[in-house]
């Protein structure tokens, strides 16, 4: 059972976070399963990038991203090599390390204050 590590966020995980998760889920419910809030705000549906981070370990278990993924991914803030929309990597057998970028283009989060 891989190993998911969140590196600390200022607001969406300050203390970090690390558990174990099922091969075949995506990294963003994976992240959402286990209490780190990252946003979705298309629901999952590979059409914004909220859900933008970068991968800094594992990112050779993940699939590549696909066209649309790319696309998106050419919108989003921060981008650099490691980058994928959480919604779409699905967790392979590798640990992954999981950085949340400081920003997303979102300009009004949909979590509660």
């Amino acid at each position: 059972m891989p190993t998911v590590t969140i590196k600390p966020h200022p607001e969406i995980c300050p203390e970090g976070a690390e558990f174990e998760v099922d091969p075949g889920i995506s990294i963003c419910d994976a992240m959402l399963k286990n209490g780190v809030p990252i946003e979705h705000a298309c629901e999952k549906s590979c059409a914004c990038t909220t859900c933008h981070v970068h991968v800094r370990t594992g990112s050779e278990s993940l699939e590549e991203a696909d066209e649309l993924e790319e696309d998106y991914l050419d919108k989003a803030w921060g981008l650099d090599p490691d980058s994928r929309l959480s919604c779409q990597a699905i967790v392979a057998d590798d640990d992954l390390v999981i950085e949340i970028p400081k920003y997303t283009i979102n300009m009004v989060s949909e979590a509660p204050h």
